[in-house]
C-alpha cells in the first residue's frame, strides 16, 4: 500500500485555491473541479461529507487537531508577504520555539491550521556559519547530529532538509 496525500475538506473551492496559490505559493497539479491536488503533496476536496457518507454537521470547523506544515527558507520575506493579505486570520503571530525555529500559524479559508516554519536546514546552517560546532548546533536546534552533518556537507538544503 502506498500513502498518496492528505486531503482536507473545503466549502469554497475558489477561495481555497486562491489561498493556497497566492498566499502559500502552491501550484495546482490536478484540478478536477471538486478535488484539487497541489504541488506540496496535498489535496482539497469539495462536498467531503457527501462523498464519505457522513453527516455534514459532523465535519468540524476549527477542530484544532490537525495542521498542514510548510517550511520556508526566507522567513522574514514570508512574514512581509503575509501582510499583503488583509483577510488572513492568525492562530498566532510569529514566534520562536526552543529549537530555534521561527513559526507562524494561520487559518486557511475553512479554518484548517496552516503552520509555516523557518527551514530547519537554514537554521542549522546559520548556526554553523556563526562558528558553532555540529554537536553544539544539533543540541541547540534539538535535531540529530546526522541531520546537522548533512546540512554541513550540503546534502540537505531545502524544506525538511531535502
Amino acid at each position: 500500500m502506498k500513502f498518496t496525500c492528505p486531503l482536507i475538506a473545503v466549502d469554497n473551492l475558489k477561495a481555497s485555491k486562491r489561498f493556497y496559490e497566492e498566499v502559500l505559493g502552491q501550484r495546482i497539479i490536478l484540478d478536477l473541479g471538486w478535488n484539487v491536488t497541489f504541488s506540496g503533496g496535498f489535496a482539497i476536496q469539495l462536498n467531503f461529507a457527501d462523498i464519505v457518507s457522513v453527516n455534514k454537521e459532523s465535519v468540524m470547523e476549527r477542530s484544532h487537531n490537525f495542521e498542514l506544515y510548510f517550511e520556508e527558507e526566507d522567513f522574514d520575506a514570508l512574514i512581509e508577504h503575509l501582510k499583503e493579505f488583509d483577510d488572513i486570520e492568525y492562530v498566532h503571530q510569529p514566534k520562536k520555539h526552543d529549537w530555534q525555529q521561527r513559526v507562524v500559524r494561520i487559518y486557511d479559508p475553512d479554518k484548517h491550521i496552516i503552520e509555516i516554519g523557518e527551514s530547519m536546514a537554514v537554521i542549522a546552517k546559520s548556526f554553523l556559519d556563526q562558528g558553532m560546532s555540529i554537536e553544539e548546533t544539533a543540541k541547540l536546534i534539538q535535531h540529530p547530529v546526522e541531520f546537522v552533518k548533512a546540512v554541513s556537507s550540503g546534502r540537505m538544503k531545502g524544506p525538511l532538509g531535502t
